[in-house]
């Protein structure tokens, strides 16, 4: 039986993966970098937020410290997510089944905590998340169970007994390895991954609506 639930932020519970993959190149581009890869998104995806900002600094070179990169880009995307991303279909209904069911939920995210919590504001459903646990709490991000154990413990909850939902091949990985049963929702973003996804996980949706088969 499943007694609590972790969701992922970006690509599962809001609409944003695309905002990530046009802002890593237009920083880029403003501090000098001609014609960035347009995978470059994808090289860094599996990093924390610092690991990220060391990785642009060394790979193209730039005069610019690790707090910088990271404050730019949050500036760069901070009107999207105050403003602009959507949440993805169904998930509001799906929250209020949960909470209907009274099983408590809350946010594993590597996304910077002011801008996860500006999104969830917008939508009205902050104050609705037992957690929102990132990469300022847990450095090594989801290469590592550590987060989802921090989850756990806080939902008063086993591996076992807590679902994990995600969209991203490594972070359901993880998870995994680490006893817990795991979801799998299909985001543009992973396509790639799709056969993996459904190797791997113990459930693979097409939409955040079959969650709730899973509670019947």
């Amino acid at each position: 039986m499943i007694k609590g639930v972790i969701f992922d932020l970006d690509g599962t519970l809001i609409d944003s993966m695309q905002i990530w993959y046009d802002i890593d190149r237009r920083f880029l581009i403003e501090n000098g970098v001609k014609n960035p890869p347009r995978e470059i998104s994808d090289k860094i995806k599996r990093m924390t937020v610092e690991q990220a900002a060391d990785f642009f600094i060394e790979q193209f070179s730039l005069k610019c410290t690790q707090d910088y990169v990271i404050k730019r880009i949050e500036e760069l995307v901070r009107i999207e997510y105050e403003e602009k991303i959507p949440l993805k279909p169904y998930a509001a209904e799906l929250l209020d089944f949960l909470d209907e069911k009274g099983i408590p939920y809350g946010i594993a995210t590597a996304t910077y905590s002011a801008l996860a919590k500006a999104v969830l504001e917008r939508h009205g459903i902050y104050g609705r998340m037992k957690f929102l646990l990132t990469d300022r709490e847990y450095p090594r991000g989801k290469k590592f169970p550590d987060i989802f154990m921090g989850a756990a413990e806080i939902l008063g909850t086993f591996p076992d007994e807590t679902l994990v939902v995600e969209d991203s091949l490594h972070s359901v990985k993880t998870a995994v390895n680490a006893g817990f049963v795991t979801a799998s929702v299909y985001d543009e973003s992973s396509a790639d991954d799709k056969a993996e996804l459904k190797k791997i996980s113990d459930y693979y949706l097409t939409s955040l609506k079959e969650i709730e088969r899973l509670f019947i």
